[in-house]
This record gives structure tokens, C-alpha cells and sequence, in this order.
């Protein structure tokens, strides 16, 4: 314990800390069970509800998480490198291998949820694209899912004057993905824009993402474009705070 008679943290944040000191010191490893309401009520004289709330704050920060009937444990998934640089290069996407795969190493990646559809653009995304009233998009909805843990929901629009009757509008877009079946419709990326934002999970992305509603999620929009400045796709993306790094690596 790191308390002290003048520490006015309150006591649900003290016995927090004291559990995130003794996970980082190797006291818990991963997947090692926390002690649980029972036991931290009695080691530090409080009630159930302050036991309940300092457990509650290492869920929130994506520390430890909570298995149906068995406890809190510490989390055991190794946070998700995201090299927001390399994983755009044409020699990933253009040699047909899926940008995750600079990313994820040797780890298992499903791809579920997937769904694809003919819509009217909303208003924001057809102005982006530069659409006519009267185009529409091709909308693809999925699930990234890392070692059997939600990481990532994705949206794209892309117009579909450019897409129809292509392998984008099916689920399985082939090697290369999106970006290559672009190249070949003659609209290649040559320059991306990412903008980073950071919020609290609606409930269904809490949901989707099996998070709770304290651990926040980072939104990434990504448009790509073809030459002259031509805006061909746009990517909302959510992702789970907890699970990933974001990193960027370049010359000076």
C-alpha cells in the first residue's frame, strides 16, 4: 500500500493504484486474477462499493477485464502496433498482401461482420467524394478481430460510378484488397490523409468492441486519393484505446 494520512485521493482510487503498482512491478502477470470485492474489502476496510469502483478503473483503462463468474484478471492481449506509415505503402497493398499485415506480425486477424451495400452518400461523405446528387456509394461494414478480441470497426465509402461491378462490392475483395482493386480500375492511391479523434464509446460500439463504457476508443477518417487530388475512398474507423499504439515513423 502507497497511502499516506494526508492522501486525499479518494479510496476507490487508492486501491486502484496500488493494484495498476503491483501489475506493473510483475506482483500480477498477465491473465493473473486480482484479488476480488471480498478480499480487497477486507484488506482495505471499505465497502463493496469502493471495492467495486477501483476494479472498476483498471476495466476502464483497459488494465483488466472481468470473465463471466470467474473474477477480474489482468489483461492478457498484447496491445496492436498500428504503423500508420509502412501499412499504407503501395509495395503492401500493390504486392497483394493486406496492410494489416504490417502490423499484426504472426497473430491470428478475422475479418467478421461483413457487409456490403448500395446507399445514398451522407451529406458530409458526398461532398468529401465530390458526388452528384444522384450517386451513390458502395458502403463496407466490418469487424477486425486480433487473437479473438474486437480491435477495430470499419466503414468505407467509396463512389460507386468508380467501383461498380468490381470485386470491391463483393465481401471478399482478393489480394491487395480495396486499395489494389482500385489500381487496376485505374484509380490508384497515390496520397492518404488520416485525422485522429478521441472519444467515449457509443453503446454499441462499447458492445461491438466488447469494451466497457469507461475505456475510450480513438476515430480514425482516412481518405484516399487518386491522381490529380481525386478523393476515392473514406474510411471511419473506431478503434479500442486499450488495444492499440499508434505509430509513425519517418525521416526529419
Amino acid at each position: 500500500m502507497t497511502t499516506t494520512d494526508d492522501d486525499r485521493r479518494p479510496k476507490y482510487q487508492r486501491i486502484a493504484d496500488d493494484l495498476r503498482e503491483a501489475i506493473q512491478s510483475g506482483a500480477y502477470g498477465p491473465g493473473d486474477r486480482l484479488p476480488g470485492e471480498n478480499d480487497l474489502m477486507a484488506a482495505y476496510d471499505v465497502a463493496r462499493m469502493t471495492a467495486r469502483q477501483a476494479l472498476s478503473v483498471l476495466k476502464d483503462e483497459g488494465v483488466a477485464e472481468s470473465r463471466k463468474g470467474a473474477g477480474v484478471f489482468v489483461r492478457s492481449f498484447r496491445p496492436l502496433r498500428r504503423r500508420g506509415i509502412q501499412r499504407l505503402a503501395q509495395e503492401q497493398w500493390g504486392s497483394g498482401r493486406s496492410i494489416w499485415s504490417a502490423d499484426i506480425e504472426n497473430r491470428a486477424l478475422v475479418v467478421d461482420q461483413v457487409t456490403v451495400s448500395e446507399e445514398t452518400a451522407p451529406k458530409g461523405i458526398g461532398q468529401v467524394l465530390d458526388l452528384a446528387d444522384e450517386d451513390t456509394v458502395c458502403v463496407r461494414r466490418r469487424r477486425f478481430v486480433l487473437d479473438g478480441k474486437p480491435v477495430l470497426l470499419a466503414t468505407s465509402y467509396l463512389p460507386m460510378p468508380v467501383v461498380a461491378g468490381s470485386a470491391i462490392t463483393q465481401k471478399d475483395t482478393g489480394p491487395g484488397g480495396t486499395y489494389a482493386r482500385l489500381a487496376e480500375l485505374g484509380y490508384k492511391p497515390v496520397h492518404f490523409r488520416e485525422e485522429i479523434r478521441s472519444r467515449m464509446p457509443t453503446k454499441h460500439e462499447a458492445g461491438q468492441l466488447t469494451i466497457s463504457a469507461g475505456t475510450p476508443v480513438i476515430l480514425i477518417c482516412r481518405t484516399a486519393f487518386a491522381d490529380e487530388g481525386r478523393p476515392v475512398e473514406i474510411n471511419e474507423m473506431t478503434l479500442d484505446a486499450a488495444s492499440y499504439i499508434l505509430e509513425y515513423d519517418f525521416d526529419a
